[in-house]
């Protein structure tokens, strides 16, 4: 709900074709130019590439004119990372100088490098004389925890989202106990009412259970379903019982039973998480008295009432962006945190019903404190279940309420969602960008996540909160590349339901139609198959590091690889012809 990994550079510094302010050049305002160079994405200028181990030896080696006559080099950083550099000898008119240390404690460091000139006295980074290679740009360090391990098993995993209500009906489901008001209509001609909360298509979990030959027909290796716990509203992100589906949907062990069917096919299934708030209709809150007493409504007394954050009770409260039928919570609180995250607190009871993990919706509103216990939650259950967090930014650096966040530092979550994967995809696509950006895009990410993160992470291309892909790219040519480049770059692509069908819509509500069984795009199906089939065919699809050949003029080329194999990937956005080539 919203509001690449290469192991040496020489490939890479053939993508931009144009310098960087943070990583190329630097040059002095005294009487003459003196460039002094340092690549962070060169293995000979830093390995290992990417994040660190805390413990593991960092290598790192910088190139000072020799006419500088540099006497000594050291890197510093605000958190505390110091280290003295070392006199390595000459190449081509540049003095090299070459630093070794293990890495500090986990966390996210910023550094930057003094350098003194001949007289020894005259620190270019202090003086900022303009030679200073630290002056206005800080490199960034991520520390992870040494036993940091994203599951293996989910690198690359290909996902198809569905969103409950308007995927698939299987008859009708018992709706004794559900929040009311609601209206139930025809599923095949439902068209949602404006930001209608309680207009219903129907779709439930038999539903999707039917339709699992379908999804796995697709090359689908995990389900990912947006709320399915009772709610008041069509989306459920208004919490009403953590502890039982909507009766819409159907029942818990209706639950189970998809999630056993999903098994039998080798697939996973991974659940929304809405802990950041509830619903005003729930069984916490109950505004309107619906399950009777017990609920914050009662005062003080009531079990609930520390959840939540009154100003002014009972009417005035802290709610989700100001929505009041969604009012905050406090997750830390004691009971809040022993119902959610303890021993048979509610993560364990969905994945003890069959889930396999948890997508976390606005995880950046979600403590940090709160994320760490649910991961340690969900590992104690199964250790090789995953936690994806919905972050909208890079999140490796990601500053949340003035404080930043440690979703990789502090061993938080296995992936997120790669949203700047999406924007520099459609960007390129749509003819806004010849391949630099996207290059750019993904050779940062890639820097600055761990590895296995970055292909735990989802790459979309449209979700329940953005346009859908076909809207955005109405060409099919650009459809094609899009798909293309979401498949073959690292990280774990999504078919959001419906868009392999040709499904089109704006945003909310418009990207939640029913998925128009009878009436699918048989040309896009065939090429989601083609896509999946490629990437979970090859190794270096979903683990591989990516390597840069070529990205310009609407043409992007890059190679894929891992300790198994390697490939070419190519893609021309004027035809949208795209090919993969073993190596």
């Amino acid at each position: 709900m919203s509001p690449a990994r290469p192991a040496a550079s020489g490939d890479l510094r053939k993508t931009c074709q144009r310098p960087r302010s943070r990583r190329g050049r630097f040059t002095s305002g005294r009487d003459k130019t003196i460039n002094i160079l340092y690549d962070s994405r060169d293995y000979a200028d830093k390995s290992p590439f990417g994040p660190l181990r805390s413990g593991e030896q960092c290598r790192m080696r910088i190139r000072v004119p020799a006419e500088l006559e540099a006497r000594r080099v050291l890197l510093t950083s605000d958190e505390g990372l110091e280290a003295e550099f070392a006199p390595g000898g000459w190449q081509d008119g540049y003095e090299l100088f070459t630093a070794a240390f293990p890495a500090p404690e986990p966390g996210l460091y910023f550094y930057r490098f003094h350098i003194w000139d001949k007289n020894g006295d005259y620190d270019l980074y202090r003086d900022g004389s303009g030679t200073n290679i630290g002056s206005g740009a800080l490199w960034q360090m991520s520390v992870l925890p040494a036993d940091y391990a994203p599951p293996e098993d989910w690198r690359g995993t290909v996902y198809y989202q569905i969103f409950p209500d308007r995927f698939a009906k299987s008859g009708d489901c018992d709706l004794t106990g559900k929040l009311e008001p609601y209206t139930v209509r025809d599923f095949d001609t439902f068209v949602p009412a404006a930001r209608d909360a309680t207009d219903f298509a129907g779709g439930n979990l038999r539903g999707v259970t039917e339709k699992l030959d379908y999804i796995q027909g697709l090359g689908v290796k995990a389900i990912y379903l947006n709320p399915i716990v009772m709610a008041w509203s069509n989306h459920r992100y208004d919490a009403a019982d953590y502890t039982r589906p909507d009766p819409m949907l159907g029942t818990a062990e209706d639950f189970t039973a998809l999630c056993g069917a999903a098994h039998e096919r080798g697939m996973k299934v991974v659940l929304d998480g809405v802990f950041s708030h509830t619903g005003s209709h729930s069984l916490y809150f109950d505004c309107d008295g619906h399950f009777g007493g017990g609920a914050v409504s009662a005062g003080p007394a009531s079990r609930y009432y520390k959840w939540y954050d009154f100003q002014e009770f009972p009417k005035k409260y802290t709610a989700w962006w100001g929505v009041d039928v969604m009012p905050c919570v406090n997750e830390l609180d004691p009971d809040y945190l022993e119902y959610i995250l303890g021993e048979n607190g509610v993560v364990a009871l969905w994945l003890r019903r069959g889930a396999d993990g948890f997508r976390l919706d606005v995880a950046d509103e979600l403590p940090d404190g709160f994320i760490a216990r649910l991961y340690r939650r969900v590992k104690a259950e199964k250790p090789d279940g995953v936690v994806i967090g919905e972050v909208w930014e890079d999140a490796s650096n990601k500053i949340s309420y003035s404080v930043r966040r440690r979703y990789f530092t502090g061993a938080e979550l296995d992936g997120v969602i790669n949203y700047p994967f999406r924007t520099a995809i459609l960007n390129f696509a749509a003819g806004a960008d010849g391949g630099e950006a996207l290059a750019e895009t993904v050779v940062s990410l890639a820097e600055n996540y761990p590895a296995a993160a970055l292909d735990c992470t989802m790459a979309v291309l449209g979700t329940h909160d953005t346009e859908r892909v076909g809207t955005v790219l109405r060409d099919r040519s650009a459809r094609r590349t899009a798909a293309f480049l979401q498949f073959a770059m690292p990280g774990s692509p999504v078919i959001y339901y419906g868009d392999e069908a040709g499904l089109t819509g704006g945003r909310d509500p418009m990207n939640r139609l029913p998925f128009p069984w009878g009436r699918e795009d048989a040309e896009l199906q065939e090429l989601y198959r083609t896509l999946a089939a490629l990437k979970n065919s090859h190794p270096a699809l979903r683990t591989g590091d990516i390597y840069f050949d070529y990205a310009g003029a609407g043409r992007v080329c890059f190679t894929r690889r891992c300790a198994r194999e390697a490939v070419r990937c190519e893609v021309d956005r004027a035809t949208g012809e795209f090919s993969v080539t073993a190596l």
